[in-house]
């Protein structure tokens, strides 16, 4: 789950991470701009979008007048397809440096690792494409905790002025405690400011947190917990237009890899998991066909627990619904005779051979 910037900074505060003096506000809530005394501010579209600044999602703002401008235009646009629905108002800063810290999870070395680079204010990923000596990586053991000193030995090899060693360290220390303690998967200061009176302040914040630690922690003051979806299965969306869905998750990812194989692009990564009712099966089909880009649907069922039946009684309800959709079924496994007669009676083809299936679908896609 992704936090706002503003939740983010939030917590940022709790740990002592120093940001910019602001505060948010939503449609409903413009009066708050008659109340206050406004000198220059930055005016922040609070949307998941990277580039957000580049996109436009970011204003500038020296009187009232000016602030009231800024947050109608933001108000009344899309950053990258997104609404903006929040705006966050910071003081601006007088800023001399700008770097960047980051903590993520190295899926590769299956540990935390610590990024620290004196380019700051731009993507990390074009930093490391044009400049990757500029990146200090440092890996931490996840059963050993990471200490001040060996913040300061980042810092010092990345060739920061020793001044700004010891409050640059103060933050990477606490960054990582965040990160930690909040069973995040990435948390991000980018730009990492030094302003013109030697001060520190994360001027941007990240935080993402595992929802596989969900149980461990609220995260019902945040705003997209209460948007979150209770799905019934494991969903994931990608930027295909083939509809996926199989009972567990290696099959799921073999199927993804048979639709790639025969020329196809999956919208999604969807397992209804074992046991899956009829219902379940149209709850998963509505979901894949929320997406208006989905122009063929995959459905791969082995079954064990999971009916063949159940399954097909769940697509025949959904065709109905969406005659347009092209959909291809491979399934075997229990009740597969039942199953395959229900889908039969309805005109649904089916195959026994996952290739045979994929195979189909996007020749009748061509």
């Amino acid at each position: 789950m992704k936090l706002h910037e503003y939740e983010a900074k939030n917590i940022f505060k709790e740990y002592g991470i120093p940001t910019p003096e602001g505060f948010v506000i939503s449609k409903e809530e413009l009066s708050k701009i008659d109340d206050i005394d406004v000198k220059s501010v930055v005016v922040k579209a609070q949307v998941f979008v990277g580039g957000r600044g580049k996109a436009g999602g970011i204003l500038f703002a020296d009187n009232k007048e000016e602030l009231k401008e800024k947050i109608n235009e933001l108000f009344s646009k899309e950053i990258k397809g997104e609404k903006v629905e929040k705006i966050l108002i910071e003081e601006k800063l007088p800023i001399k440096k700008e770097y960047y810290l980051g903590v993520v999870i190295d899926r590769n070395e299956k540990k935390p690792a610590i990024m620290f680079s004196t380019e700051g204010g731009v993507d990390i990923e074009e930093v490391a494409k044009r400049n990757p000596e500029k990146i200090v990586k440092y890996h931490i053991e996840p059963r050993k905790e990471f200490l001040p000193y060996s913040a300061r030995w980042i810092l010092k090899h990345a060739g920061i002025p020793s001044k700004e060693i010891p409050v640059v360290a103060d933050v990477m220390y606490k960054l990582y405690k965040i990160f930690k303690d909040m069973d995040a998967v990435l948390t991000e200061i980018n730009p990492l400011v030094i302003t013109e009176d030697g001060k520190v302040y994360a001027a941007d914040a990240v935080l993402n947190v595992d929802d596989d630690a969900y149980y461990r922690h609220d995260y019902s003051k945040f705003e997209e917990f209460g948007k979150k979806e209770k799905l019934e299965f494991a969903y994931v969306e990608l930027d295909g237009d083939i509809g996926v869905i199989g009972n567990g998750a290696g099959l799921t990812l073999a199927s993804m890899d048979i639709i790639k194989e025969f020329g196809g692009n999956p919208s999604c990564f969807l397992d209804i998991g074992g046991g899956a009712s009829a219902e379940i099966v149209k709850k998963a089909l509505k979901k894949v066909l929320e997406n208006p880009k989905v122009r063929g649907v995959f459905i791969n069922i082995l079954g064990g627990i999971t009916r063949c039946d159940e399954v097909a009684r769940g697509i025949v309800e959904i065709l109905k619904e969406h005659p347009n959709v092209k959909f291809a079924v491979r399934m075997m496994g229990t009740n597969e005779e039942e199953g395959r007669k229900i889908l039969e009676e309805n005109g649904i083809p089916y195959e026994t051979s996952m290739e045979e299936a994929a195979r189909k679908l996007m020749e009748s896609l061509a």
